[in-house]
């Protein structure tokens, strides 16, 4: 890394706010990126992207204070690996190695360090934001700061109050290995029970637990995994699993009650296989992930899969072929305050029926700060309940109807939850502003996009435009 990274980057800064000004009023604005994680369709656009593609990058790690200065494009896998070697690693790392950085901070981000370090945006000590109104502004949450506003409320605005260009952000020390206990349970409440004594105690019979996240493969089978940095090796574990090749990390839980993963292997342990969802390629058969090059085992390219199948309609060609019912795609991630998780569970096993299901316990950090867009109390903690897959519907019902997701909102809403925006939304304008923002996003809309030249939220995340 170059000690003169600000006059490079603040030249290309010039430049993007150069093509920024060029293009036409009117028109739309989006990002030109090789990558995205956001799982809603949206309509087409004549005009090209916004070419960001340069802001990819880590430009500075300072070791002693355990900062870094990170370009909003780059990615977790590259912002990791850059890290890494200082014995270093992001509070929070979301689960899939193409997810930005500035991706994760507007439009929300999660894993199992969650409950004792919040979500990445919580992390961020500073952001330079280029605007609606073609502005780069240095927000902070300094009481001083006249732009505060617009740092606490960036979280959960994909994109329609502006971009992060470069994000300064904490770094928390990270030992080589990580030791896993994967703790059965035959019944939803025990293991909500657990969550609530782990996320208070930050331990379990007496272990320190650095990491914690859950897999639910039936309402009788569920597990916890609690993960510990520990710095060598225990003495019956002398040598770190490896998910990569032939083996799947998320069956490994059914049949290990202890692992060891290297902190790399670890961060990225769920990106091999996209969790479980590579399963809808066969890349979890032995006699094709023998055949399947190791380096292409990876989100990215599941990604590519679907949006071939969102161009040409395989999966659902296939399915009328063979006469099957139509499917509706459910992707989701949400959160109920964890003395409801047993109430969503027993809901959604009963209506929606997918399996496996990821769950992952989150609290606020700093329960001094508000942030606006996606507001919890912060004296609870909440669990994230994450599901991706596809359900069977009744003859005569659409998949764009969206019934099943129209359902899960409503019962996130009666639990006094929230729902995560990167997939498809079905709210009500009314609906939608109680939930994310209200009056406080139109001010910020206001202030920092007068001509709204960005999308609205709304527009983006319901209206899919």
């Amino acid at each position: 890394m170059r000690e003169d990274w600000r006059d490079d980057y603040l030249a290309r800064v010039t430049q993007l706010q150069r093509s920024y000004a060029a293009i036409p009023a009117g028109t739309p604005i989006r990002l030109s990126k090789p990558t995205s994680n956001l799982f809603r369709p949206r309509a087409a656009s004549a005009h090209p992207g916004l070419d960001v593609t340069s802001f990819d990058g880590v430009m500075h790690i300072d070791r002693e204070a355990r900062i870094a200065e990170v370009q909003g494009m780059t990615t977790y896998e590259h912002l990791v690996a850059a890290t890494l070697p200082y014995g270093l690693a992001p509070m929070c790392v979301p689960q899939l190695k193409t997810i930005t950085l500035g991706g994760a901070v507007t439009g929300m981000g999660i894993e199992s360090a969650s409950f004792r370090s919040g979500t990445p945006h919580e992390s961020v000590i500073e952001m330079d934001i280029l605007t609606g109104a073609g502005e780069v502004i240095t927000v902070s949450g300094k009481p001083d700061d006249p732009h505060r506003d617009l740092f606490f409320g960036f979280a959960n605005s994909y994109g329609s109050l502006g971009y992060a260009l470069r994000l300064q952000i904490e770094l928390e020390p990270v030992k080589q290995y990580v030791h896993l206990r994967h703790i059965p349970f035959g019944d939803a409440k025990s293991m909500q029970d657990s969550i609530a004594q782990i996320t208070a105690d930050h331990s379990y019979n007496g272990v320190r637990v650095d990491f914690l996240d859950g897999t639910v493969f039936s309402a009788h089978e569920q597990y916890l995994t609690l993960g510990e940095m520990v710095d060598a090796p225990p003495a019956h574990l002398r040598r770190p699993s490896d998910y990569t090749g032939m083996d799947v990390y998320y069956r490994s839980i059914q049949h290990r009650q202890e692992d060891l993963l290297t902190i790399h292997d670890y961060l990225w342990r769920w990106d091999t296989d996209w969790f479980w969802c590579s399963r809808a390629f066969g890349a979890q058969k032995p006699a094709v992930r023998k055949l399947w090059p190791k380096s292409k085992l990876r989100s990215d390219v599941y990604w590519k899969f679907i949006a071939l199948d969102r161009k040409y309609s395989f999966a659902s060609r296939i399915d009328r072929l063979r006469k099957r019912p139509q499917r509706e795609p459910v992707v989701q991630d949400i959160e109920v305050p964890v003395d409801r998780l047993t109430e969503f569970l027993d809901f959604f096993h009963a209506e929606v029926g997918i399996e496996p299901v990821w769950v992952c316990p989150l609290k606020q950090r700093d329960p001094a700060v508000r942030w606006p867009l996606y507001e919890f109390d912060p004296e609870v903690t909440y669990v994230n309940v994450g599901f991706w897959s596809t359900v069977p519907l009744p003859d005569g019902v659409q998949p764009a109807d969206g019934r099943v997701n129209r359902r899960i909102e409503e019962m996130v809403t009666a639990l006094d939850g929230r729902k995560s925006l990167y997939s498809t939304a079905y709210y009500s304008p009314e609906e939608f502003r109680t939930i994310y923002g209200g009056e406080d996003y139109d001010l910020l809309k206001t202030a920092y996009d007068p001509d709204g030249r960005l999308l609205g939220l709304y527009d983006k995340v319901v209206r899919q435009r």
